[in-house]
């Protein structure tokens, strides 16, 4: 699919932003042909922040105390969204739950990343997790955001091996750098209409 103008993309973060930056290198780089819009955080003190004010994009914080319920702060995430024209939301590092209005409001819109080979270990600590269970693979999930947590449809995957001696500390960190390669895929395949979504199955157009 060819594109009049780049892909408008908003990112939703609560914390340091290491995916989001992977995402703005990429776009930097030229290998993701889209436009960083606008960063959203539910912290004034998220890492994220100064990372979208440093390369040009619009950074808001919204402040969830502000509103009486979840729909009505994920209303107003909405139109700072709307308002910058957003055709997918990607989220990062975003610790709060997106309510059913938020996610039927942008159908088939919205990704994230998660930790681990979904649909095993979801929510919370999914590298703890994985550790528990004595996991021999782990790894990282690119997904469609439907209204379960970590529930979604697969775009992609990428697996780590678990090592014998590996801590949270260091089987995250072998996971962030599959990550900070998966999304911007991910993303990428988006924006060149390459992605359809058959039920469950998210299927790939070769490119």
């Amino acid at each position: 699919m060819t594109r009049s103008e780049p892909l408008r993309i908003g990112v939703l973060a609560s914390r340091r932003g290491s995916n989001l930056q992977a995402i703005i290198d990429a776009i930097e780089s030229g290998k993701l042909d889209c436009r960083l819009a606008v960063v959203v955080s539910d912290r004034a003190d998220a890492q994220a922040l100064e990372r979208a004010k440093k390369h040009g994009a619009e950074a808001v914080f919204l402040d969830p105390k502000g509103y009486g319920t979840r729909e009505a702060f994920d209303q107003a995430v909405l139109g700072v969204l709307a308002d910058h024209r957003i055709e997918l939301v990607c989220l990062a590092g975003y610790m709060r739950v997106l309510s059913p209005t938020f996610v039927r409001a942008l159908p088939g819109q919205i990704m994230n990343i998660h930790p681990a080979l979904l649909p095993a270990f979801p929510g919370l600590h999914a590298q703890r997790q994985a550790l528990k269970h004595g996991v021999k693979i782990s790894g990282a999930t690119v997904h469609f955001v439907d209204e379960g947590v970590d529930t979604g449809p697969i775009i992609c995957q990428a697996a780590v091996p678990v090592r014998e001696d590996d801590t949270e500390e260091t089987l995250s960190a072998r996971i962030l750098e599959q990550e900070h390669q998966l999304y911007p895929r991910a993303i990428r395949l988006y924006a060149e209409g390459r992605l359809s979504v058959v039920g469950r199955r998210v299927f790939v157009e070769e490119g």
